[in-house]
């Protein structure tokens, strides 16, 4: 499955990131071994024993919701932080990667499911994040794009909805905001259940477990 899913994505043009949170670390190797290196953990305790015991060259994603208080922990190694949804965790990133002397690379978070559990932004909210002058002060981090998460449902409809709404937001920022920006490129959408959908929709990178972990 590794193998073909790698080479559709490839021809897609679209980045894997193996979501490998509650898998042990032998089944992070095996993937490793495979040739992947990008793996995702939703939490950052889960996160800190698999990086201290595995590859140093393999990239972590924090994909899930994170708190402030956690920012410390990861600030030294994370290669990308998917799940920004506030000025405040951007200003805590920015002073954290400081600390470290490096710049973390982050995804803006929208909200673009129908549940409301699910977290992220609106368009609104960022705006008023980008026009704030605490926000002009950022000099750690690479803003390279956004992400988002579909309804979980069968209705394939509503889900190449959502995926084309978070594509529009994609655009709109990047001509209001990032246009002179070249790491903003990024759109993280799409899982196991519905990434064909958005391959579709312009996704360019997907976050991809059950398919390859079982």
């Amino acid at each position: 499955m590794f193998s073909e899913l790698t080479d559709e994505l490839k021809t897609a043009g679209a980045k894997l990131v193996a979501v490998s949170k509650t898998q042990t670390n032998e089944a992070i190797t095996a993937l490793y071994n495979s040739g992947q290196r990008a793996f995702g953990e939703n939490r950052v305790q889960e996160m800190l024993p698999k990086h201290k015991a595995l590859p140093k060259d393999i990239e972590w994603h924090q994909i899930g919701h994170l708190q402030t208080n956690k920012v410390k922990a990861i600030a030294p190694f994370v290669a990308m932080i998917h799940s920004v949804d506030s000025l405040r965790l951007l200003l805590e990133i920015d002073k954290e990667a400081a600390k470290n002397n490096r710049k973390i690379n982050v995804l803006l978070q929208f909200h673009i499911a129908s549940e409301d559990s699910k977290y992220g932004m609106n368009y609104r909210k960022v705006r008023a994040i980008l026009e704030d002058k605490k926000f002009k002060t950022i000099s750690n981090i690479n803003i390279c794009g956004v992400m988002g998460m579909a309804t979980f449902t069968e209705d394939d409809t509503l889900i190449r909805s959502e995926f084309r709404d978070l594509k529009k937001i994609f655009d709109k920022l990047k001509r209001d905001y990032f246009y002179d920006n070249e790491d903003f490129t990024e759109i993280s959408m799409g899982m196991s259940s519905d990434y064909k959908i958005a391959l579709n929709e312009g996704t360019t990178m997907v976050r991809i477990g059950s398919l390859l972990f079982g």
